[in-house]
């Protein structure tokens, strides 16, 4: 053999550089179920299924095409995980070298090297030209920006990003005269709701589908997450016909209301599209095609365009080459030195508190919440709830069907928990119930009342959201970008503070009762 050929979990394309040059003759694939990966973190069910029935399609398609392929299904084998996989191919085979496509993990990577180090094998890791900007160019962007700046911003390297690749430009300028259309795009949507929405397709699971969903109920049966509602796309062709969808009906209204959030309406405007990205089901630069080409045809607007474009030409490809310029040390941050642990219904959704109880149940039922949810609810709340970032970050990695910890770790641990010191943040997203009240209806019937900071029905949120502010306030003081958070403190009494800070500190001793 010349080359083991290893494709990972996430890397499901032909277009996978590792197959470049492949030579049937000489090389052969080999791709892996193994069970540590889905119990290294407590993995939410439906990701499970999208994982394995995507693999096995990717499988068929690459056994259709004649490549020679070794396949551990998960009920095939007794190995505990991948590396045990790569040594018995190596020991078997004894392969010139190793041939992979970077991975989307620190682990997968270090477990590589290990395994290729022990054996003393070449191990050859390929640029992933799936993404549009290499790890090696962001550093070199990152190093360059760093000169004159104390931490990194998204809206730079988007700015650049689109100039490289013309994407959305007259000429030197933005198309439209603005950069970006924030301002326009955080919209709440009334007190009438979501409008006129068009129902996502849905995919009939196929026999491969089917077989993976028996053997996550007999073999996960004690993970987190219902299966009923699983409508993920697990092939290529699935992924396209979601695209089609997104372009057609949801990307005209996604810009303005991109931010809104609705009770039992969990999907929206937004596009569903990550999890197919993730997997390499598709390529952004098709995508970013057909969103940026329904703009010049008029068929959506610039505001809805360019923010989802941003999305992926922007903070995809940033936070991922945040990710690898940060490991190993982003694993572990935690700026705040929050410890506390996650209470209990972080897994079962049963919280009094209405936003929490529906963005948790939602994200059980589906494997799914959109970004404000994610940032604004979930990770709002641990970072005034003051809750360990290696534990909150496990759990969005566990819970989310679109979760690879290249994507997953930089939001959660850099965006929603400030962990990493602002990095590439310029403030805390702390908000009080006020925010979910604004750009939702997630308080209506609540127990608590987000307008109220002390008293029996004080939303939660809100109080801990004051007792952060006390808490930092010389800190949030010095920053400009949130100066004006504590101006109101300075206006508290002593005796408003104590209120405060003692109603705090019992919702921080009650969060499992909450």
């Amino acid at each position: 053999m010349r080359n083991l050929v290893i494709i990972l979990g996430d890397q499901l394309t032909l277009d996978n550089p590792a197959l470049q040059g492949f030579d049937p003759m000489q090389d052969h694939i080999v791709m892996a179920e193994v069970a540590h990966e889905s119990q290294h973190v407590w993995s939410h069910r439906q990701r499970i299924t999208l994982f394995l029935s995507a693999m096995r399609h990717f499988a068929h398609q690459l056994r259709a095409q004649q490549f020679p392929l070794t396949y551990f299904s998960l009920a095939s084998h007794d190995y505990p995980d991948l590396p045990a996989i790569w040594q018995r191919m190596l020991q078997q085979h004894q392969p010139q070298a190793i041939k992979v496509c970077e991975p989307g993990d620190w682990r997968v990577w270090q477990s590589l090297q290990a395994v290729a180090k022990q054996h003393a094998t070449p191990l050859q890791v390929l640029q992933d030209t799936h993404f549009m900007c290499s790890i090696d160019q962001f550093k070199r962007w990152a190093a360059k920006y760093g000169e004159k700046n104390t931490s990194l911003r998204m809206e730079f390297f988007y700015r650049g990003m689109r100039k490289k690749y013309n994407i959305l430009m007259a000429g030197d300028a933005p198309a439209g005269g603005d950069w970006n259309y924030d301002h326009d795009n955080r919209q709440p949507l009334g007190r009438q709701g979501p409008q006129a929405l068009v129902p996502a397709p849905g995919f009939t699971p196929d026999a491969i589908t089917l077989e993976v969903f028996a053997l996550v109920k007999a073999r996960f049966a004690d993970h987190p997450g219902q299966l009923e509602a699983f409508a993920w796309p697990v092939t290529r062709e699935q992924a396209l016909t979601l695209l089609t969808h997104f372009i057609t009906e949801k990307l005209p209204q996604f810009g303005p209301y991109q931010d809104a959030m609705w009770q039992n309406t969990p999907y929206l405007w937004h596009s569903l599209l990550a999890s197919a990205l993730n997997l390499k089901l598709l390529n952004p630069r098709e995508v970013i095609a057909a969103a940026e080409q329904a703009y010049v045809s008029g068929q959506a607007p610039l505001g809805s365009v360019e923010g989802f474009i941003r999305q992926i030409l922007g903070w995809r490809e940033f936070v991922r080459g945040v990710y690898w310029l940060e490991m190993p040390g982003l694993k572990s941050a935690n700026y705040f030195q929050h410890t506390r642990d996650l209470p209990g219904w972080f897994w079962t959704g049963e919280t009094q508190m209405q936003c929490l109880s529906q963005c948790i149940s939602q994200t059980l039922q589906t494997g799914y919440a959109h970004h404000i949810q994610r940032l604004m609810v979930i990770g709002l709340f641990s970072t005034l709830a003051q809750l360990s970032p290696q534990q909150v970050s496990d759990w969005f990695l566990a819970v989310y069907v679109d979760a690879v910890e290249w994507v997953e770790l930089p939001n959660v641990v850099g965006m929603a928990l400030f962990a990493n010191g602002g990095r590439f943040t310029s403030k805390p997203y702390v908000a009080s119930g006020a925010y979910i009240q604004r750009m939702s209806n997630y308080c209506a019937g609540c127990k608590y009342d987000p307008k109220q900071k002390t008293g029996e029905r004080a939303c939660p949120l809100t109080t801990l959201y004051w007792a952060f502010l006390i808490k930092h306030e010389a800190w949030l003081a010095s920053n400009p970008r949130t100066r004006l958070m504590v101006k109101h403190i300075a206006k508290m009494t002593t005796d408003e503070r104590v209120a405060l800070g003692t109603l705090a500190e019992q919702r921080l001793q009650q969060l499992a009762y909450l």
